[in-house]
């Protein structure tokens, strides 16, 4: 943290500006930003995200590398979401890291998750312009990583998600996608890259080819769908579709569904077991901690753990994950023995434990020292490589960091990280 920055910023920060920052999101994004925007982005070195971004990007490289790793990781898609014509890669990547305090007492990045799936790419890029313009930001302050600006970026964010087809014929799809609390980053989408954004459960199958129906009601052929909808939201709101989506369809995926799948938390007890990367909280899968073993390897990595395996045993160091859920949801801090035996056998497979973190308070606000959780956004082109391209930033005093668990507090939610 950069501290004559940060003193800067809230001595010149009022409530009005506040208001100002918001109304101007909601001007240029399609509407009132419906989950919370914090008052304040963050100034970091961009050393430290240059740091984590690579720690991100060689982690996902480790994975792409092993085959056993992605057949097992395979097995784990569940069934009727296993999409053929599967991408030699994932086009969007994300990577979130705590910082921590280490036994040193220095500061270190911590990988919370990694994803292969899309987050706010267009958003993003309108809230670090509009802190900038609110808030008198100055222009030598960067934003962009991987060597980008803003109209590479843009070129190649375009790039990634049309490939070589033409707008027209590429669409953004999601479960409802216009009551979806990211619609401002879909509106911000489509309005730079010209796509259309389309509710999942209206593509239309003809042949072998999927079509949407523009606004004059004329069937529109797909050739490329940048996917935002996620398999537990299907399950979650048992959506049909009007498609098999197991079937060939003569369309390409700009993230493809299974990377959602197969570069996720999945990756945390194989990142544990190569011993190669000391930013990886120790994880287990819950059967290998249970039965197998799994628990000596996490105490084998220094995790605390308690001498007694009754029930009411409490893991006062691990954190309970389902696999496969968004957002923070299913997340469960301390659990008992009980607990953990509780889930049936057969699904055991499906979560894990991992040690938790402490994430330290860097951020000085007028509520008290503030936690940050660092996303770094990449993007992977077809025929291109994998490239960090911006970070997003959360802000929290709660235990979780996601904009749904702080609500009701300031100076926290969605932020922005400009380096020096």
């Amino acid at each position: 943290m950069i501290p004559e920055l940060r003193s800067a910023f809230n001595m010149r920060f009022t409530s009005h500006a506040y208001a100002e920052l918001l109304a101007l999101l909601g001007r240029r994004c399609g509407g009132p930003i419906q989950f919370r925007v914090a008052e304040t982005p963050i100034f970091v070195q961009k050393s430290l995200l240059e740091e984590i971004a690579e720690q991100g990007a060689t982690m996902t490289r480790h994975l792409m590398a092993d085959p056993i790793y992605l057949a097992q990781a395979r097995r784990a898609i569940p069934v009727g979401y296993d999409v053929p014509d599967q991408t030699r890669h994932p086009h969007f990547l994300t990577a979130d890291f705590a910082l921590v305090r280490a036994e040193s007492g220095n500061l270190v990045p911590r990988l919370v998750e990694i994803q292969a799936f899309p987050s706010v790419f267009a958003y993003q890029v309108e809230l670090c312009d509009a802190y900038r313009n609110v808030f008198g930001l100055p222009e030598t302050l960067g934003v962009f990583l991987g060597g980008l600006e803003d109209d590479s970026y843009w070129q190649l964010l375009q790039q990634t998600v049309l490939g070589n087809h033409r707008a027209e014929n590429v669409v953004l799809t999601e479960i409802d996608p216009f009551h979806q609390k990211t619609y401002p980053d879909f509106y911000v989408t489509a309005r730079r890259l010209g796509i259309t954004i389309v509710d999942i459960a209206t593509v239309e199958p003809l042949g072998n080819k999927l079509h949407y129906r523009d606004a004059s009601g004329r069937l529109v052929p797909i050739h490329r769908i940048y996917n935002r909808a996620i398999a537990d939201e299907f399950i979650s709101r048992r959506v049909r579709l009007g498609f098999d989506i197991t079937q060939p369809w003569d369309v390409e995926w700009a993230g493809h569904p299974n990377w959602y799948f197969l570069i996720s938390k999945y990756s945390l007890p194989w990142l544990t077991r190569s011993g190669s990367f000391p930013a990886v909280p120790p994880a287990a899968f819950l059967d290998d901690f249970l039965v197998g073993p799994g628990e000596e390897v996490l105490a084998y990595s220094g995790v605390p753990l308690p001498a007694n395996r009754d029930s009411g045993t409490i893991y006062g160091d691990l954190l309970l994950k389902p696999l496969f859920s968004f957002a923070g949801k299913g997340i469960e801090f301390e659990p008992s023995r009980a607990r953990l035996e509780a889930i049936p056998p057969e699904e055991r497979g499906s979560y894990i434990v991992q040690q938790r973190m402490r994430f330290e308070r860097t951020i000085e606000s007028p509520y008290g020292l503030t936690q940050a959780e660092i996303r770094i956004l990449y993007l992977w082109p077809d025929h291109g490589t994998l490239t960090p391209a911006l970070s997003l930033v959360r802000l929290g005093r709660g235990k979780m960091m996601g904009v749904d668990h702080n609500k009701n507090q300031e100076w926290v939610g969605g932020s922005a990280g400009f380096y020096i």
